[in-house]
């Protein structure tokens, strides 16, 4: 059920003919595009589609929400079909041909590999439709000409996408299974709505797909930020719904910083889910990550499968020829009842990144994750590193919570070669004289054997701009999160630093309840444990690993945020200390793996 409590929206901008794709509301129109029509001038049809634009769905409160629905046009009237849904609130005809020319290098993404009836992070009718899929493009409630205002990842999406699914399953042309597919926001709901179990909700793929909004996109560690939300809810999401608008998320954490009913609608609970599930992640979602590594964790069953990846999720999802055999394959067992050799697929998959000019090792087998035989090891902070036994005498290393340059660095040097794979934790105990809170971040860093820091590049070099062939070439104004990934990241807010050690997924990473604050007195040396995200990250003799512990968010930060400044008092202020030594043995926790 919807949350019992009053939920703030905030208004977004009607659609425009023309704009983002949207062609107006055409409800009854059918039409057949012939194999070799190319509408949007970039990968022409290899069959005849049929689409049904604008197909009425009633909810169980009475809503209607529109979807369209592509068909292979040339089947026989008695062949059943599967289905795959795309759910979001981007606008079912908003495609990836619409958004990744705002992205840096188009994110690699060649025109020839879309053909614009892709829904934005979903999958291609022009690529599944010849293989016998229906493809259902949906504007969730409130988008579009749908009915209602817009909810985001919580019960209200859930509940309408399990009426939609079953609506979709019992339409004549269907074989009653249906699946679901897609990247971020197209595998959030995946969690969610999985969890309700639809009867004909038959497996799902979310791949890249974050399952609690507040601990891992808006309140990450207690921390507030509206991360990439301002831009999708000015430029891409639209109603035409009169009086209808979007959750206000700055508003309603204006109303609860703390985690209350609404925050913790928007977790899905994923130990409920029954169907087959094939899960794909990275190191470098900046909001993903662990909503993948928690879904395989939390799984109740076997019928699981998980993969990380090395490159960005749009350039996987749309031009990695080996993820398209694979979800082929997934599917066809499971929306089609093939009997292929998808259970010879191995359960975990991973990546180790390699840094600099230097492409991943990807498609390392485990037999679970975090990895069975992991040696978790202890690396102390003392002044002069990262040490395996405690510094013998208490100090203190500190820096400027306010500066976005200052930092405490913290390193080891390997000695031998040494893989990491799994997640790290960090025990810090840390104060603040001139504050009663602390904004507490972390980053993992790799330096070569020179001390040169390093960034993971996020596309194959064979796919980037012509030219360029090492980091170091790509312009000032290209560095992006979405083609560079620094390190993982650790977030904590001092007055949140209560968890639960039963709730968490593993003791590598503490579950923070959110539920209340506890300030911290100016100058008291409180201890926080720090879930850092999961990393794969190999290291040569004598590179490093350099911990890194400021004020400010230390990834690549692109995004403007429209919404008002959060208030005064959650900002940092004065001097952060991290006391060290054998009375405050702050340390950095590392998951070595066998090479």
């Amino acid at each position: 059920m919807p949350v019992p409590l009053q939920i703030a929206y905030k208004p977004v901008s009607k659609p425009e003919v023309g704009v983002n794709n949207y062609q107006g509301f055409t409800p009854g129109k059918t039409e057949v595009l012939r194999k070799g029509a190319n509408p949007y001038n970039a990968r022409p049809l290899d069959s005849n589609i049929r689409i049904d634009h604008d197909v009425e769905i009633k909810v169980r409160d009475g809503c209607r929400l529109y979807v369209d629905i592509y068909r292979p046009a040339d089947v026989p009237e008695n062949e059943k079909l599967p289905a795959v849904i795309s759910w979001s609130c981007y606008g079912k005809k908003y495609s990836a041909l619409h958004m990744l020319p705002i992205c840096v290098w188009n994110c690699c993404v060649p025109k020839e590999s879309l053909s614009g009836l892709e829904k934005f992070e979903g999958l291609d009718p022009v690529v599944w439709c010849p293989r016998g899929y229906a493809i259902v493009s949906v504007d969730s409630r409130g988008t579009g000409n749908s009915d209602g205002s817009i909810p985001i990842m919580g019960s209200q999406d859930a509940e309408d996408c399990y009426d939609v699914i079953e609506a979709i399953a019992a339409m004549r042309w269907s074989n009653g299974k249906v699946g679901m597919a897609g990247n971020s926001a197209l595998a959030i709901i995946q969690w969610h709505v999985a969890s309700l179990r639809p009867p004909h909700l038959a497996a799902i793929a979310p791949w890249e797909g974050s399952a609690d909004i507040y601990r891992e996109q808006f309140v990450r560690g207690g921390v507030f930020n509206m991360s990439n939300f301002d831009l999708i809810t000015h430029y891409i999401i639209k109603t035409n719904n009169p009086g209808g608008g979007i959750e206000d998320f700055a508003e309603m954490y204006r109303r609860s910083p703390i985690s209350n009913a609404y925050w913790e609608d928007k977790r899905a609970d994923i130990s409920k889910i029954q169907v087959p599930v094939f899960i794909s992640g990275s190191d470098f979602s900046s909001i993903h990550t662990m909503g993948s590594v928690r879904g395989w964790l939390e799984l109740p069953h076997d019928n699981k499968w998980i993969r990380w990846s090395s490159n960005q999720e749009w350039y996987e999802l749309y031009c990695e020829p080996s993820s398209d055999r694979e979800l082929h394959k997934y599917f066809d067992k499971f929306l089609r009842g093939e009997n292929n050799d998808w259970d010879k697929t191995p359960k975990v998959r991973w990546s180790a990144l390699q840094f600099g000019d230097r492409e991943a090792i990807d498609d390392i087998e485990f037999a679970d994750f975090p990895i069975p035989g992991t040696d978790y090891r202890d690396f102390f902070l003392c002044q002069d590193g990262l040490k395996e036994q405690a510094a013998t005498a208490d100090t203190v290393v500190s820096y400027d919570s306010t500066s976005t340059t200052s930092i405490a660095e913290f390193s080891y040097t390997f000695p031998q070669r040494s893989r990491l794979i799994g997640l790290p934790k960090a025990v810090l105990y840390m104060s603040c004289k001139e504050h009663n809170d602390m904004n507490v971040y972390i980053i993992l860093r790799k330096r070569d054997k020179n001390g040169k820091l390093l960034f993971h590049l996020c596309f194959p070099f064979a796919a980037v701009p012509t030219g360029i062939k090492s980091i170091d070439e790509i312009p000032e104004k290209d560095r992006q999160s979405l083609n560079l990934h620094p390190g993982s990241v650790g977030v904590l807010r001092a007055s949140h630093r209560r968890f639960i050690p039963e709730k968490s997924i593993h003791p590598q990473f503490p579950f923070h309840p959110h539920d209340t604050e506890e300030k911290i007195k100016p100058g008291e040396v409180v201890k926080l444990e720090i879930g850092i995200w999961s990393m794969g990250v190999d290291f040569d003799q004598g590179e490093t690993i350099s911990m890194q512990v400021g004020g400010s968010f230390p990834g690549i930060a692109e995004y403007s945020a429209f919404s008002k400044p959060r208030p005064e008092e959650e900002k940092n202020k004065g001097e952060h200390r991290i006391h060290i030594g054998p009375s405050t043995p702050s340390k950095i926790i590392l998951p070595f793996v066998p090479l």
